[in-house]
């Protein structure tokens, strides 16, 4: 039952305390040892970035997996309820989606007025990593929207994925999930061309590795929730096996190609990719569908989750 109880700690946290300050977030601590790292990425050429990102990302990854794996197997030891609610907090700072449908939210009433246009473009760059400075409010609401679609895999479905499966072969779990979100770190943070193409390669390449199989899979949540909202499954899947190939990410265009069509939109970066159908405008409004679509698709995969950990518990009784 600790797949189960554990999830149902993490939910527990996510819906009445959410995240903690940044002083007492594990991923917030994450994000400055990576800082600290960067600092010795450029003291060589592209040969020494290339490995000293390797080395910096495996061996900050192997550090938080000793760390949680050891916290998690010490306090199962000691006693199973303190355990459980611990091990129930640390997942939970290993995903999001309250904060992120709260954020984008904001951001929509942002764009639905003139006066307040400037300080959407500004707050967006909390969510998306283009420049943000000149778009008009069809790209703005398209940048949220594919924000909140790509959220799906990388800031809950991935974790989660991780967690589930290593669960099944011990206290390996937590230590998993944190393992996934060092390296999704990474990426986020250096994990882009330019000055950090070379330091970033090898994170890079490891985040698209770790996140095949749970944007695949976040493809096919959202199809499921077209079918239950009504958005059209068929031809969700459709359009998604098509242009998801039209990203430079290997996994990013599933789960946005995906929610482009069943909102029946055209998310556009512009001089990188157009995902979708442009059958309706690119309103404010598209952000409130958007939010019903992948807040299904969310609870339809927090129950394969439960229904996982149940079967492995009735697995083990028989």
């Amino acid at each position: 039952m600790d797949i189960v109880l554990i999830l149902l700690v993490a939910l527990a946290v996510e819906f009445t305390l959410g995240d903690p300050p940044n002083v007492v977030h594990p991923v917030a601590w994450i994000g400055k040892a990576i800082s600290s790292l960067e600092r010795l990425g450029f003291i060589g050429g592209k040969t020494y970035q290339f490995v000293y990102g390797a080395v910096a990302t495996l061996g900050l990854t192997a550090v938080v997996i000793t760390a949680s794996l050891f916290i998690v197997s010490w306090l199962k030891d000691i006693n199973y309820v303190l355990y459980v609610i611990v091990a129930g907090v640390l997942l939970k700072m290993t995903f999001s989606f309250v904060y992120l449908r709260k954020t984008a939210l904001h951001i929509k009433h942002l764009i639905e007025n003139d006066e307040t246009l400037d300080k959407a473009r500004f707050e967006l760059r909390a969510l998306v990593s283009r420049n943000t400075s000149k778009l008009t409010r069809p790209y703005l609401v398209s940048a949220t929207v594919e924000s909140v679609s790509e959220s799906l895999c990388d800031s809950l479905v991935s974790p989660l994925f991780f967690f589930v499966v290593f669960s099944l072969f011990g206290p390996y779990g937590i230590a998993a999930a944190f393992g996934f979100r060092v390296v999704s770190t990474f990426d986020s943070m250096i994990g882009y061309h330019g000055k950090y193409e070379y330091l970033s390669k090898f994170p890079a390449r490891l985040d698209d590795v770790l996140n095949y199989l749970p944007a695949r899979i976040s493809a096919l949540l959202v199809v499921v929730a077209a079918g239950i909202t009504r958005m059209g499954a068929r031809r969700t899947w459709s359009i998604a096996r098509v242009d998801h190939l039209k990203t430079e990410s290997p996994n990013a265009g599933w789960p946005m190609a995906a929610a482009a069509a069943a909102l029946r939109v055209q998310f556009e970066k512009i001089d990188h990719y157009r995902l979708g159908r442009a059958d309706r405008p690119m309103t404010p409004e598209v952000v409130d569908d958007s939010l019903r679509l992948i807040n299904s698709a969310t609870w339809v995969w927090f129950i394969i989750c439960f229904a996982a950990g149940g079967l492995l518990y009735a697995l083990a009784k028989a």
